[in-house]
């Protein structure tokens, strides 16, 4: 029924006066309604009230001398109306009338049936589904606001997880555009394949997944720690499609391996400062017995023994020297550097090593500086020594080393990856730790400075590894001011 207690307001878009008369006599004839009904004959004018939405509905003629009833509705629908649109004609006409559904009308009356219980009807059904519609696009406009806005990543995909609508922060943590995601699938996006199965499993299994930690790979192969939940909607016709939400994790993940490698350092430090003051007492012992020893001994095997013991006390010494430079913070000067100039210095610094495995070198720079404050002779050592292990594990010939620098404010990160062989996951969390290698040779202390460096450059730095793949450093700098 229609509302008793309020006004509608109706315009009738009409070029012959006549026929206007008519369609107000039968809308006043409504019992117990009120209505105002306004006259308009001309297109412009029309369309101009139709944009100030100040009617409650639109009675529209289909000829309107050079243009006509559908012209006028699909400029009115181009504008954004939301208010019905009715259309009339003077003869009945089918595929007018399919015309005018499909531009938007929501109802098609021919004149000479018109009389007052239809245009009751007519007009009644017309409000009751525009309140309706109109109802639901504010709830879509609430929830679209609400899914573009988020932070999190929100998307809603096919079965098989191709995407078909994503929000922007769903771009923003791939590095892809919303079209390149669209038709491309959530799967080709996970670090580890097996992942990808588990997940294409279970969803099979329970049709949801709920706060599973997976690693995801953006644009530029940089793996993010995330949270992903996802669930299977059924739709009315049969229609099914996975909505999903994906929390980024990443940085509370490294400020947690950061604050775990900190805490374990301390760890390590307490003790290393511990035996360095047990071990140096008794080393500052002997090797003053050694010294009060020599002039007492003139004997040459003496004199041989002697110097064994006082060159493995110095070498002692020296290492405990070394552990307690390790597990203190580098001394630093900070001055504002460019990471370009830097890089450049460390690969001459490491050119003959890339010749001599005639080693690919790949180089992507910003096109302006990338300007840090950092203590630059410090920094050469803690890039050379992730480029000397790169130049380490590529195999000769075919060995690739990629560094980048990328500007993603406010920070730069420095990327060094190569084709090498990888490190096994379990000893990723291990490699900045002194005196942990896999290397034969190797004294597990080139990474441990490096991690030293750049925490004291507030730098922040992670690892990706796939066995047989290669392996990236990721190194996070603030810009310079």
């Amino acid at each position: 029924m229609l509302p008793s207690n309020s006004q509608t307001r109706i315009l009738i878009v009409e070029d012959d006066e006549d026929d206007f008369l008519i369609i107000e006599a039968c809308i006043k004839d409504i019992p117990d309604k009120k209505f105002r009904i306004d006259w308009c004959y001309d297109y412009a004018e029309a369309l101009q009230r139709i944009s100030r939405a100040e009617y409650d509905i639109y009675f529209i003629d289909y000829l309107l001398g050079e243009k006509t009833g559908l012209e006028l509705l699909e400029d009115a629908i181009a504008m954004g109306c939301e208010d019905p649109l009715v259309l009339l004609t003077g003869i009945g006409n089918r595929e007018v009338d399919v015309q005018a559904m499909t531009i938007g009308a929501v109802d098609y009356l021919v004149k000479s049936e018109i009389n007052t219980e239809k245009l009751e009807r007519c007009i009644r059904y017309a409000l009751e589904r525009s309140s309706y519609i109109k109802a639901l696009r504010e709830n879509e406009r609430k929830f679209r606001n609400i899914f573009e806005r988020s932070k999190d990543a929100v998307f809603l995909t096919s079965e098989d997880l191709v995407f078909k609508d994503v929000n922007a922060a769903t771009s923003d943590l791939f590095k892809y555009s919303k079209e390149e995601l669209l038709h491309s699938s959530l799967y080709n996006l996970f670090a580890r394949r097996e992942a990808a199965e588990q997940l294409k499993d279970q969803l099979s299994l329970t049709g949801e997944v709920e706060d599973l930690e997976v690693e995801l790979l953006t644009r530029n192969k940089e793996k993010r720690n995330c949270i992903l939940s996802i669930s299977r909607q059924v739709y009315l016709g049969g229609e099914t499609n996975i909505q999903g939400i994906i929390h980024d994790i990443t940085n509370l993940k490294r400020i947690e391996r950061a604050t775990f490698q900190i805490e374990k350092l301390r760890s390590t430090a307490t003790l290393l400062r511990t035996l360095a003051h047990e071990v140096r007492n008794p080393l500052t012992n002997i090797n003053l017995s050694v010294e009060q020893l020599k002039p007492e001994l003139n004997s040459e095997d003496a004199n041989i023994y002697l110097d064994i013991i006082a060159r493995n006390c110095g070498r002692i010494d020296g290492l405990i020297s070394e552990l307690l430079d390790l597990s203190r913070p580098a001394e630093i000067s900070l001055q504002k550097h460019d990471l370009q100039e830097i890089i450049d210095s460390t690969l001459a610094a490491a050119s003959d090593r890339i010749a001599l495995k005639s080693i690919r070198l790949e180089l992507a720079y910003p096109d302006g500086p990338a300007l840090v404050m950092a203590d630059k002779e410090k920094l050469k050592i803690a890039f050379l020594n992730i480029l000397i292990n790169a130049v380490e594990a590529v195999p000769a010939q075919s060995g690739i080393i990629t560094i980048a620098v990328r500007k993603e404010a406010p920070y730069y990160k420095v990327f060094f990856n190569d084709n090498g062989g990888g490190i096994p996951e379990e000893n990723i969390s291990r490699i900045f730790e002194p005196y942990f290698t896999s290397k034969t040779n190797g004294f597990g202390l080139g990474l441990a400075a490096t991690w030293n460096i750049l925490q004291s450059h507030r730098a922040a730095i992670d690892v990706n590894s796939q066995l047989g793949e290669g392996t990236s450093f990721m190194l996070t700098f603030e810009q310079a001011g």
